[in-house]
């Protein structure tokens, strides 16, 4: 081939290329233009987004030596809901939290033994359950008269929805609803023992002349069976039941003892329970109780509130 030829050849090679390699950038970019383009602000797919899985309420227990801790932390307490409950009659944990299908619960509000009825207002499903002016045994008691007030508006453990959103508090029974919330569950017991303890309000404690209690009704300074209900600053919960330990006298726990532990916990609020042979916390299908009797048995007694979680 000659010179001129191979020449002419070359440049007819090179343009046949270059047309090419523009055809396919010219198709390249029409697709492009074609195919469908998620806006600036579009959300993920919905196979891009995964669901967080809520955890699950924490169990555990811790070994002193004067009482043996029970505990259970609802971390999530949006998926996991604390409700209250009250049945008709006076009945033992363990059945009410089998009725209900729980996945947890402990025993609540204050009630008098001898006619089963409540001194602590309870709201369930935002219906007043049960009134503690409607005892008669409380209300025309002469030696609770002075205390009848105060009585009536103790310190309870409140959920409210919040515009959707669950939303936990322990405050006074008279204690205004938040904006822009209603009232879904409420359970009255007391003292707070956090942020500050409200026992000379609550557990009326009464002081001789000699500066030494003459009052103490609820047995605040001596070591019993006790239950509790704290948030924490990141609005999750805590249920404490503090049982007595066989062989150890006084075993249980005092109020400022079961202050400290709930404070070592991270506890910002706390309330607590009706205690004594009432306490008593049921984790999956386990009943734990907290007091004990002179035999050393476990008493298993009816209550008449709980605190409880359903199963998922």
């Amino acid at each position: 081939m000659m010179p001129r030829q191979r020449r002419t050849l070359q440049l007819l090679i090179g343009l046949a290329l270059g047309l090419a390699l523009g055809l396919l950038a010219a198709l390249s970019s029409a697709q492009l233009r074609l195919a469908p383009q998620p806006a600036a602000n579009a959300a993920p797919s919905e196979a891009a987004i995964v669901a967080p899985v809520p955890l699950p309420p924490q169990f555990e227990s811790v070994e002193l030596p004067y009482s043996k801790v029970y505990t259970v932390t609802i971390a999530d307490p949006q998926a996991y809901p604390l409700r209250v409950d009250l049945p008709e009659n006076l009945v033992p944990l363990d059945q009410m939290a089998q009725r209900l299908n729980a996945l947890v619960a402990i025993n609540a509000g204050f009630f008098d033994p001898n006619n089963g009825q409540t001194t602590s207002y309870v709201v369930s499903g935002q219906e007043l359950v049960a009134d503690p002016r409607q005892n008669p045994r409380l209300m025309g008691n002469p030696d609770l008269a002075a205390y009848l007030d105060r009585i009536l508006n103790r310190s309870e453990f409140r959920r409210y929805d919040c515009e959707g959103s669950a939303r936990y508090d322990i405050t006074l029974h008279g204690a205004p609803v938040p904006a822009n919330c209603t009232l879904i569950d409420a359970v009255g017991a007391g003292p707070q023992l956090l942020p500050q303890s409200t026992a000379y309000e609550e557990a009326f404690i009464d002081y001789g002349a000699n500066g030494a209690i003459s009052r103490d009704a609820l047995g605040s300074r001596s070591r019993n069976a006790r239950s509790a209900i704290g948030i924490k600053p990141d609005g999750s919960l805590v249920l404490v039941m503090a049982a007595q330990r066989p062989g150890v006298s006084p075993s249980g726990m005092s109020f400022d003892e079961l202050s400290a532990f709930l404070t070592r916990l991270g506890v910002e609020k706390a309330l607590n329970l009706d205690g004594g042979s009432s306490s008593s916390l049921f984790q999956a299908g386990t009943t734990h109780y907290g007091r004990l009797d002179q035999n050393g048995n476990w008493v298993r007694r009816p209550v008449k509130s709980i605190l409880w979680v359903a199963q998922p």
